[in-house]
């Protein structure tokens, strides 16, 4: 049972993985079809991950209150019935919300599937049952690129949605006959005020930022939209402060180690989240590549990825948590630079290199922040602050869409012309590079020993 159940539990984590780097290399081709322009097209990459950001901090009471198999092949359901509804989408509008709902389902696949598996698996068997589990989640980012390229150039962009129907109905009906009952715990009274007020600051706070730069509506409208999100937010604030069980417990920020890593792990976000929209865009529309042709080459990244997995334990254990922070966010940020310096002469090779360096210490950071957020953290926090750690991750590469769309469209209008072109991406990517690079400074300020108790614990995963 031990490998059998992550198994098909990964069949979700393989799906959502699959599908949120499928996408990027498909967005020029689906802006041609429903009639809009590409940087437009953010708008659903952020329509996604806030919907993550707010339906992740309720999929353990959801779990607990209807059970998690129930919740976990439900939210299968859901992811399957927002890709047929991309797959089916004529216009912007209609897109933008069918992803949301592939988001809402996706919310709950992965944190729900960990939570099976914790209950499923003996603890002697449970480090080796998640690293099954984590498997097909760093396939998936290497085989989408190019496989969504592919069908995006030898059939149509319908297909990287219609995809994930088979995919998913073999998960649900495995999920079904080979996963037990689980135990349920009893849920604790869900904070339905706190759900509604942080749901509407991020869901404002981000369509506002969003739809500031886009030409088909009035910058007015996305002001007026991010400046309700912050009121909302302050709204949270004052509730969550005053509250014994809040949705996000505010009050971790008071913990030196978590504050530094989610303020650092904001600016690095920024940088990064802004990276599948604008390199598959650039590759295409200033280099002439086809969707597969920038897919293969947008793949290398998780390459390098894939192969920090093996030793990222190693040079935590052996070099502490400040300097491989330090040189991960700053060999990220100049992995953005790099990517501003290219031009259709740049030989294939050495952005494949690049992509392949850059993507190991990219993963390298993921490795290292996510121990270094719990160094501090008692026993008792945990559970919220892997929420919170989670839900302001998947907001903050929102807003990096947001802000490498933004500049994009800015630098577009600014110089007058009626097509993107190569130098609009380049200032782009020197923007966001800049934006990475603040957790560099940040990291450097840590002490040289932070974090050390996580080097004599149970290990970093």
């Amino acid at each position: 049972m031990t490998r059998t159940t992550p198994l098909i539990l990964a069949t979700a984590v393989f799906m959502e993985n699959m599908d949120s780097t499928v996408i990027a290399t498909s967005l020029a081709a689906i802006a041609a079809d429903i009639g809009t322009d590409p940087i437009s097209l953010k708008l659903a990459l952020t329509a996604y991950l806030v919907a993550l950001a707010i339906f992740i901090p309720i999929s353990s009471w959801m779990a607990d209150r209807f059970g998690a198999r129930r919740v976990f092949r439900v939210a299968m359901l859901v992811f399957m019935v927002g890709s047929v509804c991309c797959a089916l989408s004529g216009s912007l509008q209609q897109f933008v919300i069918s992803r949301f709902i592939q988001g809402m389902g996706g919310a709950m696949m992965g944190p729900v599937a960990r939570l099976v598996l914790v209950r499923t698996t003996p603890r002697n068997q449970l480090v080796d049952a998640m690293a099954w589990l984590t498997i097909p989640g760093l396939i998936g980012p290497i085989v989408g690129p190019p496989f969504g390229g592919f069908l995006t150039t030898f059939f149509s962009w319908h297909w990287i949605f219609i995809i994930n129907i088979p995919i998913g109905l073999l998960g649900m009906a495995l999920v079904g006959l080979a996963l037990p009952n689980e135990q349920r715990n009893k849920p604790r009274e869900i904070d339905g005020r706190g759900f509604v007020l942080a749901g509407l600051a991020f869901a404002l706070f981000a369509f506002g930022c969003s739809v500031v730069s886009l030409p088909a509506l009035p910058p007015l409208i996305g002001i007026i939209a991010a400046s309700a999100g912050i009121g909302f937010a302050y709204l949270y604030t004052r509730h969550a402060l005053s509250t014994e069980y809040p949705l996000l417990d505010l009050r971790l920020l008071a913990v030196r180690n978590f504050r530094i890593t989610l303020i650092a792990g904001t600016f690095f976000r920024l940088g990064q989240g802004a990276t599948p929209f604008l390199f598959p865009l650039m590759l295409q529309l200033t280099f002439g590549l086809t969707p597969f042709e920038s897919g293969m080459v947008t793949f290398a990244g998780a390459i390098g990825a894939l192969v920090a997995k093996f030793v990222a334990n190693w040079i935590f254990a052996n070099w502490g948590f400040k300097y491989p922070l330090v040189i991960s966010t700053a060999i990220s940020a100049a992995g953005l630079v790099a990517m501003g310096t290219y031009t259709p002469a740049t030989p294939i090779p050495i952005i494949l290199a690049v992509l392949v360096f850059t993507g190991f210490w990219q993963s390298t950071f993921w490795t290292g922040s996510n121990a270094f957020t719990f160094a501090d953290i008692e026993d008792k926090d945990a559970g919220q602050a892997n929420v919170m750690s989670q839900v302001w991750g998947q907001l903050m590469f929102a807003m990096g869409v947001a802000v490498g769309g933004g500049v994009l469209e800015l630098t577009h209008r600014l110089r007058g012309g009626e097509e993107l072109a190569l130098v609009d991406f380049q200032i782009a990517f020197y923007v966001v590079a800049a934006i990475g690079a603040v957790s560099t400074a940040l990291y450097i300020r840590l002490p040289r020993n932070a974090g050390h108790q996580l080097r004599s614990g149970p290990g970093i995963h």
